[in-house]
């Protein structure tokens, strides 16, 4: 009895070339959408975005499923060294973080809830603030009278905080805490509140360490350094 032959892929070096180009031309998580759009019908392109993957193994440079796509960057081991020649982000104050990562775990919520949750007022300059990083975005309105707007993350977030999805947020009771009202859960009837756009809901279930420093001071910048340095053009 002869073994079968293994099945070859149907991809070439000249489709995984033209991954890498589009990956690196564009400024944002390539999705394998966007790259059948340039293959041959019967291409794969989530094959060849593993290929691609493969590829870079073990380089300076990987390929990276994040934030809904695929996007080049630094390798985590040499992401820390980086960071002694290469200017850091921004740094948003401890109450940005703390607002962010309210809105992370309990999205689409309003203005007031976000209040609630943290027992304090929140400025219109914090909102700003997150909005202007691209962290955050509107998702609606509440149905309840006066219609308040509801925020959710962005791609961004996920983009610069290394997660493929919500999903890879750490279970609430996995994290260690100086703000555990962060994660307070919200009243029952509105665990299931849904933005018009079709946001997350607020019960998502989280899953991996990357975004845990979301609300540990300081270490959170180090989390979007590490992984937010791209080859350079």
């Amino acid at each position: 009895m002869t073994e079968a032959e293994p099945t070859l892929p149907n991809f070439t070096d000249d489709h995984i070339r033209l991954a890498e180009a589009l990956v690196f031309a564009s400024p944002d998580p390539v999705s394998a959408r966007q790259l059948a759009a340039l293959l041959p019908e019967d291409v794969e392109a989530e094959d060849v975005l593993r290929a691609t993957q493969a590829r870079y193994a073990g380089f300076g440079v990987e390929l990276a499923e994040i934030g809904g796509g695929w996007q080049f960057r630094t390798a985590p081991d040499l992401a820390p060294r980086l960071t002694r020649v290469i200017s850091r982000p921004r740094r948003l104050p401890r109450v940005a973080m703390e607002t962010l990562a309210i809105i992370a775990w309990h999205q689409p919520v309003t203005r007031a809830q976000v209040e609630e949750i943290r027992g304090a007022t929140l400025g219109q300059q914090t909102l700003d603030a997150l909005l202007e990083a691209g962290l955050v975005r509107t998702a609606g309105h509440r149905e309840v009278p006066g219609r308040p707007t509801l925020w959710a993350t962005t791609p961004q977030f996920l983009a610069q905080f290394g997660l493929k999805d919500l999903r890879d947020l750490p279970k609430r009771e996995e994290l260690v805490t100086e703000q555990p009202s962060v994660l307070a859960p919200l009243p029952a009837a509105e665990e299931t509140e849904v933005a018009e756009n079709g946001a997350v809901r607020s019960d998502v279930e989280p899953g991996s360490e990357a975004a845990a420093d979301i609300v540990t001071e300081g270490e959170v910048e180090a989390e979007a350094e590490n992984s937010a340095a791209e080859p350079p053009a």
